[in-house]
């Protein structure tokens, strides 16, 4: 693998999400589980059991629940930068014309981690706070919380707190909805 200091001072050129999209479309990456992420391939870890059911039992709790002016979608692309176009596990985006375009924004965005723990809760928490999305969480499997992180501000988020299998979920867009976390991390 070639080293960054391999190549200093030349730059390395990140790949823009325009670019990347055409690759996707030309069936460059059918193979392949990558997302773009600041301007690089990142390899998307496997799933495991857990990480799929846990997936699943949120999408189909939040699928049920919410109204029909948005969209849950599952392990679909959102388009929040020029240089960025993660896959999120689960995103609550508006209702809106996707068969051109992925979504660019998103009312809130779940992450489930067990070994993408340190991906997660690094530059994809700090692209969704740059993008703006309002709410996120982090199902943190290993730790059985979820992390929740809501006001994005400066590519950060000012409010996390952890909530336990004992507390239950609401999101703020949706104030009528309550997950327990109980429900979510057998």
């Amino acid at each position: 693998m070639l080293a960054q200091q391999q190549v200093v001072p030349d730059r390395i050129r990140p790949l823009r999400r325009i670019e990347y999209e055409t690759l996707v479309d030309c069936g460059l990456f059918e193979d392949a589980r990558v997302e773009l992420l600041c301007g690089a391939l990142v390899e998307m870890s496997p799933q495991g059991p857990l990480h799929a059911n846990v997936v699943s039992r949120l999408s189909e709790r939040l699928i049920r629940a919410l109204p029909d002016t948005v969209r849950t979608r599952v392990q679909s692309p959102l388009a929040l930068s020029e240089d960025s176009e993660p896959e999120p596990d689960i995103a609550v985006v508006p209702v809106g014309d996707y068969d051109r375009a992925h979504p660019s924004r998103a009312i809130l965005v779940i992450e489930v981690a067990e070994s993408s723990l340190q991906k997660d809760r690094g530059v994809k928490t700090a692209l969704y706070a740059m993008a703006g999305v309002p709410e996120f969480w982090l199902v943190n499997l290993a730790d059985r919380v979820v992390e929740v992180h809501r006001r994005p501000s400066a590519g950060r988020y000012a409010d996390v707190m952890q909530v336990d299998v004992a507390g239950h979920l609401e999101p703020n867009a949706f104030p009528a909805l309550t997950i327990p976390v109980g429900e979510i991390l057998p």
